[in-house]
């Protein structure tokens, strides 16, 4: 096995730092009992902060995997819990949102963050992996959206993932006609 660690709700190349050194001391005593472990350690940018100090974070993560569900709640502000049971159909009423942001990835807002941390983290780090989880990652304007971003791949709920399959396919063959 490699295992891929990810280490969620990391705000700081610091706070990461400090967890990895953890994990690390960990794979020694797993290494000096069983053998060498390969394993590769990465972060959630999930945190608007994250995204901002996406090339910091790069230089100690082996890849970023965009939690674009809680990424949405942080830069909205609001829980999905508490804005579908309340306020968001008058949100959808008034034309405030044409879709939930929860639905299709919020590509001014959103999406600007999802790139500004993807071109940072290559700029530091061109090998890193990047990939998405959460509902974004079966929707198809999303899809197309990520992999027009750079991003390496997409996750999400089984039930979506022949959705995400397809258009993660179509995405790739437009990108080749372009």
């Amino acid at each position: 096995p490699h295992p891929e660690i990810m280490i969620p709700l990391v705000a700081s190349v610091r706070e990461f730092d400090v967890v990895r050194r953890k994990i690390e001391k960990v794979v020694a005593e797993v290494t000096a009992e069983r053998g060498p472990v390969s394993y590769k350690l990465g972060t959630m940018i999930e945190l608007p902060r994250a995204a901002l100090l996406a090339d910091r974070i790069a230089r100690s993560a082996d890849f970023f995997s965009f939690g674009t569900n809680d990424l949405t709640q942080m830069a909205w502000g609001f829980s999905r819990d508490d804005v579908e049971s309340s306020f968001f159909s008058t949100y959808l009423g008034y034309g405030i949102f044409d879709v939930s942001p929860f639905e299709s990835l919020d590509r001014d807002g959103v999406g600007a963050l999802v790139r500004m941390a993807v071109d940072a983290g290559r700029r530091t780090r061109p090998d890193i992996k990047l990939g998405v989880c959460g509902e974004h990652g079966g929707d198809p304007e999303s899809v197309h959206f990520f992999h027009d971003a750079g991003v390496d791949y997409v996750s999400c709920s089984p039930f979506r993932v022949p959705v995400a399959r397809l258009e993660a396919g179509r995405a790739a063959l437009l990108a080749e006609t372009r």
